[in-house]
């Protein structure tokens, strides 16, 4: 199983960025999908997430600026982030996540770097 996350950067208050999470060696459409980001010294706290149909859920402190998505024939999560703040400065992580009945699997990506100066 493998998540490889991508589009990190360097970008200025106020700007754009696009993170994308490709998966592959599971069946991405049934996974719940989500981002994480750990900040110095902070704890890794959800994101944002994204259910297998396409519902979505923000944390409060992003909402209304990242928007999630997901294309399953691409088997890709993205994390839409504009309008991004200096705290929004954190290592990026995608998860997928699948809960069955007795069991639940969760996978990480390897994370990617955002960083914005003031």
């Amino acid at each position: 199983v493998q998540l490889q996350a991508s589009g990190g950067g360097l970008v200025q208050a106020g700007g754009s960025l696009r993170l994308s999470c490709s998966v592959s060696g599971i069946t991405f459409s049934v996974q719940a999908m989500s981002w994480h980001r750990q900040a110095p010294g902070k704890q890794r706290e959800l994101v944002a997430a994204i259910t297998s149909g396409g519902s979505t859920n923000y944390a409060d402190s992003v909402k209304g600026r990242f928007t999630i998505s997901r294309d399953n024939a691409k088997n890709t999560v993205y994390l839409q982030m504009n309008s991004l703040k200096p705290d929004d400065t954190a290592v990026c992580y995608c998860n997928a996540r699948r809960r069955l009945v007795t069991t639940t699997y969760d996978y990480w990506g390897q994370g990617t770097l955002v960083t914005v100066s003031s």
